[in-house]
């Protein structure tokens, strides 16, 4: 009987050893297998996202990268004809406007429905000819390239960064590769391993940071209509909307709209900053033309029919820019380092980013002429249209080089519908 209860007693305590170690190796199973993932995810992004000029934009994207990792997924904004999210931070805190190539007007992965029917149904009423199609993420980059050349102060500061989240827009055969790599991680470690990316693809496209405290144009213009500004604060008004007016008219945006620039406003004593008015200029995908509006619409600055735009620029204002655009050398260092931005896009063309170039060249020649003849915005814009094309030299065969000297050109062909 002794010897019996001895035996049981080691039976049992065999079979309590035998579950606490499967159950150890579950648990380091499972925790292996979510260690894999994570791994998984920081590597490949890791692979892209590097902003060693600027370490504070890099932590913003860390942050948001460790808050989609802990489950915080970014949040689609109803608003608008593509997909584009709100980036959070582990505490829900909006970080900032993430817009994926994949999923602009005309992406292939553009959630949106209506754009779609555009596209399938009537292609030639819609979308804008000038423009070359999905570079609205590099558009909103160079705007705050751009922005930040000129000293204007009044883009958000935008890159180009590579995201994953399980609330952007795949298609099914991503999902679906996606949920088989992390059952076969599961199932065979020993194969799931070896997978370059375990979870779904990232996505590029354009991270711009969040401005708060900022309400649309539209609904402070009419509170001003209603309760004129004191005399310091509309200057502070006005030489922040000529500064829109710069951006605006170098880069040739197409879509400025009073619904797509902010103003933040702090009555005297409220504020901790300097300037109680501040305007910021977001949804720039819609910039760059490789061409002049000149099919049927216009697209114009509707900043033009505000009473801002018939006040001469100020002299601050052309303290700031015009040494700088009145200077070739700027220009052509400007046109570098957009070279360098556009390149990278899998899609480059560089003839066509050339004739970009001709476009922005041509904005920027008007611009000295029209600051030293004391004009305002809507005579800026009501000026000829040119274009300042790169002269081209000899060459080898196909090979086509351009050289340092210019042609300038006017652009006389109008769109149907023009109010200028």
């Amino acid at each position: 009987t002794t010897a019996f209860l001895n035996s049981k007693a080691m039976l049992s305590e065999s079979l309590c050893f035998s579950l606490h170690v499967s159950a150890s190796v579950s648990v380091s199973l499972s925790l292996s297998l979510s260690l894999s993932v994570s791994l998984s995810l920081s590597v490949s992004l890791g692979d892209f996202n590097h902003f060693p000029g600027d370490p504070e934009f890099g932590d913003i994207i860390q942050r948001a990268e460790q808050a989609i990792e802990g489950g915080v997924f970014p949040e689609r904004i109803s608003q608008g004809s593509s997909g584009s999210y709100f980036v959070k931070d582990s505490k829900g805190k909006i970080l900032g406007v993430f817009k994926p190539k994949s999923e602009e007007p005309y992406g292939h992965l553009n959630p949106k429905w209506t754009k779609y029917f555009h596209k399938l149904c009537c292609p030639c009423c819609f979308g804008r000819g000038c423009l070359i199609p999905n570079q609205g993420y590099l558009s909103e980059v160079a705007a705050s390239l751009v922005d930040t050349r000129l000293g204007l102060g009044v883009v958000p500061k935008t890159k180009a960064v590579y995201l994953v989240s399980e609330t952007f827009h795949y298609n099914t055969i991503d999902r679906a590769k996606s949920r088989g790599k992390k059952y076969a991680l599961e199932m065979v470690p020993k194969v799931g391993r070896h997978f370059h990316r375990v979870g779904l693809p990232p996505k590029l496209g354009s991270f711009q940071l969040f401005v708060e405290g900022y309400h649309e144009a539209d609904y402070w213009l009419r509170r001003f209509e209603a309760e004129p500004l004191p005399e310091n604060i509309r200057k502070q008004l006005q030489s922040q909307f000529e500064r829109l007016v710069i951006l605006d008219y170098v880069i040739r945006n197409t879509d400025r709209g009073n619904d797509n620039w902010l103003i933040k406003y702090e009555k005297p004593g409220e504020g901790e900053g300097e300037k109680a008015i501040q305007i910021a200029a977001i949804d720039n995908g819609l910039a760059f033309p490789f061409k002049h509006p000149d099919e049927w619409r216009a697209y114009p600055f509707h900043w033009a029919c505000l009473p801002q735009a018939k006040v001469p620029f100020s002299q601050e204002t052309r303290e700031l820019v015009l040494s700088r655009l009145s200077d070739m050398n700027f220009v052509q260092d400007l046109c570098e380092d957009l070279y360098e931005l556009f390149m990278a896009d899998k899609g480059f063309d560089k003839t066509m980013f050339e004739r970009q170039m001709s476009v922005m060249r041509g904005q920027v020649s008007s611009l000295p002429q029209a600051l030293k003849d004391n004009k305002t915005p809507i005579q800026l814009v009501q000026m000829p249209r040119v274009v300042v094309e790169r002269r081209r030299t000899g060459g080898q065969g196909r090979v086509v080089t351009l050289g340092t000297a210019f042609t300038q050109t006017f652009h006389c062909k109008r769109p149907f519908f023009s109010s200028w």
